[in-house]
């Protein structure tokens, strides 16, 4: 019985292998970099969070300047009082922020992922964190790749508390917007927290510790959906960060002295640096790249060693893909990339800009709803007249006392009894039931039916206030 069937199945068994389909992902330590691009990263970590961290803080007509309180549904920003009526802003500054995205993106690719995403800046700030404790790079791959000793479990036990910290006044100031954050403030020595409020700065501050300290790259790489639809945004008139591979390569290492030249090599001394410093991990020498977060920590790295070897900066730089094919100078690129698309980007999000603010500007003082009372009929009072039954809701979107004065307009003789003049509180809204009458010869004149009337509500002119007026349509109904 021959046996060289069994032998070439053993080889083959041999030849077969298992690759697993969730592979552990490997740890990426980037490595501090310092550059132009960097201080505009760090600026704009600066300034968002200061504003995240410091608005809540800020008074303004002795309350919170921004504050969004849902239990009594009134968002407070500086001078504004919004009711949930006005809903329609928020619909327009989200607009907004949809063509600003689609605007920065068509002109410099990921702009706001690179410099002031949320998982951008916290990330920075937890690098920042995470450096300071446990040392940049190689100090930390060290200290990773060591033994547990008391050295190890200090570092790491600092660097976690401080990460926590982070989070958990993260997620306590995020609430401060809901809650005002003076009270919460002074609950947060007694725990007293509410049930929500436990649960919002606990959820919060742990999305910022995970994804901030723990996750990362993956965030953005995996979970962000813009990555993967920013394609769609781009096109070869797009600045996006570029390796110019005519003038690098080949790569090679050499000494500062040798003539590059000479050894037949590019200005790429392939020292790896604009890896080591990438938050993602990749190599922007393969190009473009949905990994690529555009934070040009790999241009600042790049210029840096350039400088040391005496070679003109740039050979990673923003550029377009059809000026880096043409070899075409920054004239002739920036007037690609102010293109037709951009224009109008542009001039969309400068009218919707505008539209906003002018409605701003134009809003009412104050806003009213007029409900017919369903719950009363149509009845007959002295005199023959007929009643209908109303509330009115007048919602005072200013921080003064106001007075206003309620008319009826649109069937002939209508007049509104009961309260005709009512004073609301500041940022009030009161309800106010009323009836409106006609006289019986109009009742007869517009037969049975529901007939359009008009209420009319003003707001005298005061020392500091001009006068304004709303008008909300209703109706009145005759019986047959």
């Amino acid at each position: 019985m021959s046996t060289q069937p069994a032998a070439a199945a053993a080889d083959e068994d041999a030849a077969v292998s298992v690759v697993s389909l969730y592979q552990k992902q490997q740890k990426i330590y980037p490595r501090a970099v310092s550059g132009w691009f960097v201080r505009w990263r760090w600026a704009l970590v600066f300034a968002t969070q200061m504003v995240f961290y410091g608005l809540p803080w800020l008074a303004w007509n002795e309350r919170q300047a921004v504050l969004f309180d849902l239990a009594s549904r009134r968002f407070y920003i500086f001078n504004l009082v919004l009711y949930p009526q006005d809903f329609i802003y928020l619909t327009g500054l989200l607009v907004i922020c949809a063509y600003s995205l689609f605007l920065f993106t068509a002109v410099a690719g990921r702009l706001w992922c690179g410099y002031a995403c949320p998982q951008t800046v916290y990330t920075e700030i937890f690098m920042w964190v995470e450096r300071r404790i446990e040392g940049d790079r190689a100090a930390r791959m060290r200290l990773d790749a060591g033994p547990w000793n008391l050295e190890k479990v200090g570092r790491k036990a600092a660097k976690q508390a401080v990460w926590i910290s982070i989070g958990l006044w993260t997620g306590f100031t995020l609430v401060g917007y809901f809650t005002p954050i003076r009270t919460l403030w002074a609950e947060a020595f007694t725990m007293d927290f509410g049930p929500w409020e436990w649960f919002w700065v606990l959820f919060y501050g742990f999305a910022t510790y995970g994804n901030a300290g723990w996750m990362r790259e993956q965030v953005c790489k995996y979970m962000c959906p813009y990555a993967r639809f920013q394609s769609a945004m781009f096109d070869k008139d797009t600045l996006i960060i570029s390796y110019d591979g005519a003038r690098g390569d080949p790569r090679g290492s050499r000494g500062r002295k040798a003539d590059p030249k000479a050894l037949g090599l590019g200005d790429c001394i392939d020292c790896g640096l604009c890896v080591q410093v990438c938050p993602t991990g990749i190599d922007i020498r393969k190009g473009l790249q949905y990994e690529c977060i555009g934070c040009a920590a790999c241009v600042d790295v790049c210029d840096g060693v350039m400088d040391k070897m005496g070679y003109p900066k740039g050979l990673v730089r923003y550029a377009t893909q059809n000026s880096m094919a043409q070899q075409w100078g920054p004239r002739q690129m920036w007037a690609r990339v102010l293109r037709p698309r951009v224009l109008v980007y542009t001039a969309v999000l400068v009218l919707i800009s505008a539209g906003l603010l002018t409605s701003l500007i134009l809003r009412s003082p104050f806003r009213v709803d007029v409900v017919r009372d369903r719950g009363t009929l149509a009845r007959l009072v002295d005199d023959g007249r007929l009643e209908n039954g109303y509330r009115l809701q007048i919602m005072n979107a200013t921080e003064r006392v106001q007075k206003y004065r309620i008319q009826v307009t649109g069937a002939e003789g209508a007049l509104v009894v009961g309260r005709q003049d009512i004073e609301v509180m500041p940022a009030e809204a009161r309800w106010l039931p009323l009836a409106v009458q006609v006289p019986p010869e109009t009742a007869a004149r517009l037969g049975p039916g529901a007939h359009p009337v008009e209420f009319i509500i003003d707001r005298p002119a005061s020392a500091d206030e001009s006068a304004a007026q709303v008008r909300e349509k209703s109706t009145f109904v005759i019986p047959r």
